[in-house]
């Protein structure tokens, strides 16, 4: 599986942005979808992830201002980003968790891209 992240940028604080990420290669064996976000000096957390039957997962912190959708037709996972402000400054990567039958589960990872939000 590859993924190819786009979007992202510079925002001022109550602004919005989107992030999209296409899947190529195994796409079938993809089971769900997500991003994360890394700010500085800090762990990589989830920020919202969509599994192949449309369950949505968000933290605590986006609930209400993030949303993430799947398009099929182009294998397509975007993150809308609306009333954004400086705690969600980081870089931000597409993960896609992928299992065949009964098998392990992997993950993979888009390159991130980075998203500033000014105050």
């Amino acid at each position: 599986v590859q993924l190819q992240a786009s979007g992202g940028g510079l925002v001022q604080a109550g602004g919005s942005l989107r992030l999209s990420c296409a899947a190529s290669g195994s796409i079938s064996n993809i089971i769900a979808m997500g991003w994360y976000r890394q700010a500085p000096g800090k762990q990589r957390d989830l920020v919202a992830s969509i599994t192949s039957a449309d369950s949505t997962n968000y933290a605590s912190s986006v609930k209400g201002r993030f949303t993430i959708a799947r398009d099929n037709r182009k294998n397509t996972v975007i993150l809308q980003m609306n009333s954004l402000t400086p705690e969600d400054t980081g870089v931000y990567y597409c993960n896609a968790n992928s299992q065949t039958g009964w098998g392990p589960r992997y993950d993979y990872w888009g390159q991130g891209t980075q998203v500033t939000v000014s105050s």
